[in-house]
């Protein structure tokens, strides 16, 4: 068998220099040279524990140079890797902990101490709980110090799992996508290639690491390309301000652009070493996108993945143009088709679910054989579950999740489609589209406004038929101006029945904005 394993592939495309560096952290720092002792002694201890290829560690810690080598170790070791959001409480862990059955919970002293997760554990059959802190202590940390590293690799298969990556259900149950080392080998060098990375480059690196994004794409694509890590302990914009003139490739979610372009000090003299922005995890609004390139000259570029295949289209790095509100065109080797609700390709500019397939696909859900199934067309292709367009030229535009879509009347109301309006408005500093339960409509269009500096009090809703309020000033949003702006723009059945005007939007560590929390904030709106 040729060893597919994404460590081996690692180490073949290492800086020749041992001393280069990897990561530059906050607290440490770690050399390419490091590499292979340092995580050969976190292998040996997971070996310690019976730790055998294909066992799980679930891992539910803050980010640190290292849960790096911890993740590494794991790839040598041919364990699984489950990471989790350090936010889960210790209610939802139990739920990770039952389904994963792994051989090891790694988890933060405090958090071990506050909830009692070695108990948790033991309950949940989970053979042994270390811990590992942001600032590098722990039992597990104590524990790969006092033995020999490890050497080696264990040979792995293309189809070998690496991880497990848990996303949100539609029914609330988490679901365990199933990434194998194939899938990463092939999606890194993908990127690696399409997105132009040089020697020399430099990652400015401010994600979390429990996510897609900031581990497999990001940690990556360094990792391939043997470049220096600016690796952050969190996003900072004064931080990131201060770090980009030494950075090359800075990838964030939108949160990470707008704020930068209101902090002090960012300008073109900051960023023009940096010859690549990337944004992905959340929609970009064509309204930052116009603001940053004005600034900076630069465009950034915005791709579309999911946690089940990875990244799946980017906009071009070269040779293209960048544009605003579309995600760009399917990587190579990935093909994709916008269809209906019985998988049939529909035309140019239709608005249907995105289907894919490719190398970078994942092999289904864990424990969840009929879920998978659900999400897999006969012919493979694998059922994303966004709605999008794709244009005659093949490039794809996002216009939500299909569990998203609003009926209201016997209407379908696509939210991006409201969204993309309402934010051009004076006065809009963002906004997010719901459908809420309505007594006659079945759902009605209800917009959640973030309103510019001066607007209304935050958690009023306002009906279509009121009028303007008394002292509220021009910019103010009320439901009636939102209608008069909506008139020309978007039919009447697209147009909210209530605005609610919010200080910020609910959103996950990503950026993504969390619709759910606000259904369920505001689903008695209509009585």
């Amino acid at each position: 068998m040729l060893d597919q394993n994404l460590y081996s592939c690692f180490q073949d495309r290492r800086p020749a220099d041992p001393g280069a560096l990897f990561l530059r952290g906050d607290r440490r720092s770690l050399a390419y040279g490091d590499l292979d002792t340092e995580t050969g002694r976190y292998a040996a201890a997971l070996t310690a524990c019976g730790v055998n290829p294909g066992d799980r560690v679930v891992v539910q810690v803050g980010k640190s140079v290292e849960f790096v080598l911890l993740y590494l170790a794991c790839l040598r070791t041919g364990a699984v890797f489950v990471p989790l959001n350090p936010a889960y409480t210790r209610a939802e862990l139990a739920y990770f902990l039952g389904d994963a059955s792994p051989r090891v919970l790694v988890c933060d002293p405090a958090a071990a101490a506050a909830h009692d997760l070695p108990a948790l554990a033991a309950e949940t059959g989970v053979a042994h709980c270390l811990t590992l802190g942001t600032e590098g202590g722990g039992s597990l940390p104590e524990a790969a110090a006092a033995l020999p590293p490890a050497t080696g690799v264990v040979s792995r298969g293309r189809d070998d799992l690496a991880a497990i990556l848990y996303t949100s259900g539609t029914t609330g149950r988490s679901k365990g996508a199933m990434i194998t080392h194939g899938n990463l080998i092939s999606n890194g060098l993908v990127l690696h290639e399409y997105w132009g990375w040089v020697p020399g480059d430099v990652l400015l690196h401010a994600l979390p690491v429990f996510h897609v994004h900031g581990l497999f794409v990001a940690l990556h694509c360094a990792l391939l390309n043997g470049s220096e890590v600016i690796f952050l302990d969190a996003f900072d914009p004064a931080r990131l301000v201060a770090e980009l003139p030494g950075a090359s490739v800075l990838m964030g979610v939108p949160t990470f652009y707008v704020r930068l372009l209101d902090t002090p000090g960012f300008d073109r003299s900051v960023s023009d070493g940096v010859r690549l922005f990337i944004s992905g995890s959340a929609p970009l609004l064509p309204e930052t996108f116009a603001q940053f390139a004005a600034l900076t000259g630069q465009p950034i570029l915005e791709r579309y993945g999911m946690t089940e295949a990875g990244m799946i289209t980017s906009n071009p790095y070269a040779g293209g143009e960048r544009i605003a509100g579309t995600v760009g065109f399917p990587l190579p080797g990935v093909s994709a088709r916008v269809a209906d609700p019985d998988g049939k390709a529909l035309t140019a500019g239709e608005i249907g679910i995105l289907e894919i397939t490719g190398p970078n696909v994942f092999a289904g859900y864990w424990n969840m054989p009929e879920k998978t199934a659900e999400e897999f067309r006969a012919d493979g292709h694998f059922i994303t579950g966004d709605m999008a367009t794709m244009a005659e030229d093949g490039r794809i535009a996002i216009v939500g999740r299909a569990k998203d879509l609003i009926i209201s009347g016997g209407f379908n109301v696509y939210p991006k489609e409201v969204e993309e309006q309402l934010d051009r408005m004076p006065g809009v500093r963002e906004s997010c589209v719901i459908g809420l339960p309505h007594p006659d409509l079945g759902e009605a269009v209800t917009a959640v406004i973030v309103p510019e500096a001066g607007g209304r009090a935050s958690g009023e809703s306002m009906g279509v038929n009121e009028g303007m309020n008394e002292g509220v000033n021009e910019a103010a949003i009320t439901a009636e101006s939102v209608a008069a702006f909506l008139a020309d723009r978007l039919a009447r059945f697209k147009q909210p029945r209530q605005v609610v005007l919010v200080d910020a939007l609910p959103r996950n560590a990503m950026g993504k904005v969390q619709k759910k929390a606000l259904r369920e904030d505001h689903a008695g709106l209509y009585g």
